[in-house]
């Protein structure tokens, strides 16, 4: 009914917001980088902050330049099908701050890792085989 409390199925996926500061860093790390593209940008107006989307696949973020939306330095676990292959195809497009790795973790989780321009961390990973 309707009166019962909603089910973890009623909800779709959350969208993390990201604090951003200068919008040409945030396009060139997050879509010539690493991948993503613009869905969407909304502005105020001229000169004040933007807000807007970027999606990969499945994964949907919102980078923020509003003050107060988010808190720099966010960490977000991503999983991906192929970790070695992102790592490998992140590196092979030489961005001049990172050349990212990948950690194999006692959890039993492959991550690689990348820091974005505004200290947001990146945690794409995937489950080790058994």
């Amino acid at each position: 009914t309707a009166t019962e409390a909603a089910s973890v199925t009623d909800y779709a996926a959350p969208i993390p917001i990201l604090r951003s500061f200068d919008e040409a860093k945030a396009k060139d790390f997050y879509c010539e980088f690493v991948g993503f593209r613009v869905d969407w940008e909304l502005r105020f107006g001229a000169g004040l902050p933007l807000y807007f989307q970027v999606s990969l696949g499945a994964c949907v973020l919102h980078l923020s330049e509003h003050h107060g939306d988010a808190t720099p330095g966010s960490a977000l676990r991503i999983e991906v099908e192929d970790v070695e292959a992102l790592a490998a195809a992140l590196r092979a497009k030489n961005y001049g701050n990172a050349r990212p790795g990948v950690e194999k973790q006692p959890w039993g989780m492959a991550e690689c890792r990348v820091i974005d321009p505004f200290g947001n961390r990146l945690v794409f990973c995937q489950p080790l085989e058994s």
